[in-house]
């Protein structure tokens, strides 16, 4: 199965949008599920008018694929932040609160080792989540 990569990011009217990286394809939308729908929509009608005129489109879209989203730090922090608080989110990554709060309303950019730290710390909060019974 192919995978594609996206990346999804947050504008600054509120609105979001998805783009692939290595593909010509986006979406936008009011929500995350709703850039990713339109994008993927987007992808369906390349191929249906490509087809209907007889143009090439990438073979991808002839076969089940995968759409693998990630976010940019800022959007994450932003998308989350009704969720989860600085001070619990610095609980789960390690990474105190101020430096959250910049990542966030993008007064600094995050180096890779705290975007690992970040990710990785929300994969064991998920993992932990997936583990409870009630």
């Amino acid at each position: 199965m192919t995978k594609i990569e996206a990346i999804i990011e947050r504008a600054n009217d509120g609105t979001y949008s998805v783009y692939c990286v290595n593909e010509m394809f986006s979406g936008m939308g009011d929500s995350v599920e709703s850039a990713k729908l339109d994008m993927l929509e987007q992808m369906k009608f390349f191929k249906e008018t490509a087809v209907e005129d007889h143009h090439n489109y990438p073979n991808f879209l002839d076969q089940e694929f995968e759409v693998i989203y990630k976010f940019d730090t800022e959007s994450l922090l932003e998308y989350y932040s009704g969720i989860l608080s600085l001070s619990g989110l610095e609980r789960i990554t390690g990474i105190h609160q101020k430096q959250l709060w910049s990542y966030l309303h993008g007064k600094s950019k995050p180096r890779k080792a705290q975007i690992e730290k970040i990710e990785n710390g929300l994969h064991r909060f998920g993992n932990e989540l997936i583990s409870i019974s009630l």
